[in-house]
């Protein structure tokens, strides 16, 4: 029996209906229910299928759903996962999934994990936006949907009100990235640490994209990052990160690159960032103090790269995630 998901729990904050559709990926279905499932009375998950029916699967079992497409109409988050994708290559969606996909209401968020993008893509939903899928299905994606704008290099893209990952894993990366922007860093880090998984992982998806396998007597970057993590206070540069690694400047650019999926440099920057919206959240260290945690030279440092990562002020952050926290004076220009 169909249950009816019309009526809203109030005491819920938010809604997560997950589509299930054929040829799903039970890996990638299972990713919101414990990601999200894992903040305790912070979100509802829910699964549905386009008529309440048990789905055919990529692996050797169905399963089976207690809800139907009217749960979409529901939902504050739609998630698409990984499925079928040879139903979205000619651009036009079989109709019920269409007419499923039609159910969702104005202002709801869509996320889409790995090969769902390309449901979401059929569906019209990203054209002309920033979007990624799993790499292996890059170039696939991009000559049946010119006009979405691919990143295949990420794990995932924040476009607002529809997000989108890229292969399995990095749904997890996606749905952790929502709990830490819907709840801060406080609680993702507690869904992590629940979960035994990063809080949030170095680099994009380049970094597994198939490639030679370097020899064995190779030297990897990650003690040198481990060293760096410790240390993000310091005035790091390229040389001291280098000779850590025992590389040459050259050497270790490359191989960080390889490993990483960035350069050096962005990434140091992108691990200040986070410490820092750790601090902003969890102490009440005066701005300019925090950005002298991290290695930032001066507050106003921390300012522009805060800003260009999430688009807020410091003491806007502060003040989204830790209210209550004593109003800091700004600087005087």
């Amino acid at each position: 029996m169909v249950t009816d998901a019309s009526v809203r729990d109030d005491s819920v904050r938010h809604r997560v209906v997950v589509l299930a559709l054929d040829g799903v990926y039970p890996f990638e279905l299972g990713i919101p229910s414990r990601v999200f499932g894992t903040a305790p009375d912070r979100y509802e998950v829910m699964t549905c299928s386009i008529d309440g029916r048990p789905v055919a699967t990529r692996a050797d079992f169905a399963i089976a759903v207690e809800l139907d497409s009217s749960a979409l109409a529901t939902a504050d988050t739609v998630v698409i996962p990984a499925c079928d994708i040879a139903m979205t290559l000619d651009g036009v969606l079989p109709p019920t999934v269409s007419d499923a996909l039609a159910r969702i209401r104005p202002g709801a968020r869509i996320v889409s994990i790995c090969t769902g993008a390309f449901v979401a893509a059929a569906a019209g939903l990203l054209d002309g936006r920033h979007a990624t899928t799993h790499w292996h299905q890059a170039d696939l994606f991009r000559r049946s949907f010119p006009r979405v704008r691919l990143d295949p290099d990420v794990l995932y893209v924040d476009d607002g009100d529809i997000l989108t990952s890229a292969g399995a894993a990095a749904g997890i990366d996606v749905c952790l990235h929502l709990v830490r922007r819907d709840h801060g860093s406080e609680v993702a880090n507690r869904v992590a640490r629940r979960c035994v998984i990063p809080p949030w992982r170095d680099g994009g998806q380049a970094q597994y994209i198939e490639q030679p396998v370097p020899p064995s007597t190779s030297t990897g970057t990650a003690a040198a990052r481990h060293w760096a993590l410790e240390n993000l206070g310091l005035p790091l540069t390229m040389d001291d990160l280098a000779a850590r690694a025992r590389m040459s400047k050259r050497t270790f650019a490359r191989r960080f690159r390889d490993e990483v999926g960035m350069s050096p440099g962005r990434w140091l920057i992108q691990q200040r960032v986070f410490r820092a919206r750790d601090l902003l959240e969890s102490t009440d260290l005066p701005i300019d103090r925090i950005a002298g945690e991290v290695g930032f030279a001066t507050g106003g440092s921390l300012r522009q790269h805060l800003h260009e990562a999430i688009g807020v002020s410091p003491r806007t952050y502060r003040r989204t995630f830790r209210p209550d926290s004593p109003r800091e004076v700004a600087p005087t220009p």
